[in-house]
């Protein structure tokens, strides 16, 4: 049974579990999104700092004057952004891969406003993030990062930060480079069918130079580019569960960084 007791050390205690708990939830998936009322991500991140508070390790909370709580503040805050950022991951994968997914089809310039992001986003782009969101909380994965993040707190305890620098580094480069290889696999189908309709409209404008192949080239890239979205849009689950995989990794990765 957890019992709480109210005084002025603990209350300090608790605002540094709190900064940490709220950095975490401004920017992790799911949790973070921008149509989410303030007052429930505020409410949520006191009840997770509140049930934390009952087992997290502050034995090495020591500071003296303002300056140094505001320091472990400063710590803390850093600490929840950097797990939510490698739980963001999914989203930045997605996101570029559609970006480039229209880029290729031609509807670059059709985009829209999300508000999940706050963002001008593209078509593609947003129908796979809200598929691959989706798909994150009907295989519980918000959970595994809710209890990931938690479990964090016996790793890391509250001021026991040891920030290894060159560490976080090689792992914001992992994060960097997957980024775009695991984007690459996502829109390969879609690029070798347009690569391949470029090279066929390529041919047909040297045989018949007549014909105005870039007004046709619009119209046919757009249909070529829909037609292979639908024919692969089963492969949503495993490009989701690549993505996850990824996730996991990179949050382990930070977190070895910092401890």
């Amino acid at each position: 049974m957890v019992q709480y007791s109210f005084s002025l050390e603990n209350f300090e205690i608790f605002i540094l579990i709190l900064v940490r708990v709220s950095c975490f939830v401004y920017i992790a998936p799911f949790y973070g999104m921008s149509n989410v009322p303030n007052q429930v991500k505020i409410g949520l991140s006191a009840m997770i700092a509140l049930l934390v508070s009952g087992f997290a390790d502050v034995s090495q909370v020591e500071y003296t004057g303002l300056i140094g709580y505001a320091v472990i503040v400063l710590k803390e805050g850093i600490t929840g952004l950097l797990i939510g950022l490698a739980a963001n991951v999914c989203n930045s994968i997605i996101l570029f891969a559609g970006n480039i997914i229209d880029m290729d089809i031609g509807l670059s310039m059709a985009t829209e406003f999300d508000p999940i992001n706050n963002a001008q986003v593209t078509l593609t782009g947003n129908l796979y993030n809200y598929f691959i969101l989706m798909l994150l909380v009907v295989t519980d994965m918000h959970h595994y990062i809710l209890r990931a993040f938690v479990d964090a707190f016996t790793v890391i305890p509250v001021n026991g930060q040891v920030f290894d620098w060159e560490h976080l580094m090689r792992s914001m480069t992992t994060y960097m480079g997957d980024m775009f290889v695991i984007a690459f696999r996502i829109i390969l189908p879609v690029f070798a069918c347009i690569m391949i309709l470029n090279c066929i409209l390529g041919i047909m404008a040297k045989v018949s130079p007549q014909m105005n192949m870039f007004a046709v080239g619009m119209q046919m890239k757009i249909m070529v580019g829909f037609v292979v979205l639908f024919l692969t849009v089963s492969l949503l689950p495993s490009v989701a569960n690549f993505i996850f995989t990824e996730m996991k990794k990179l949050m382990v990765l930070f977190i070895e960084g910092m401890y």
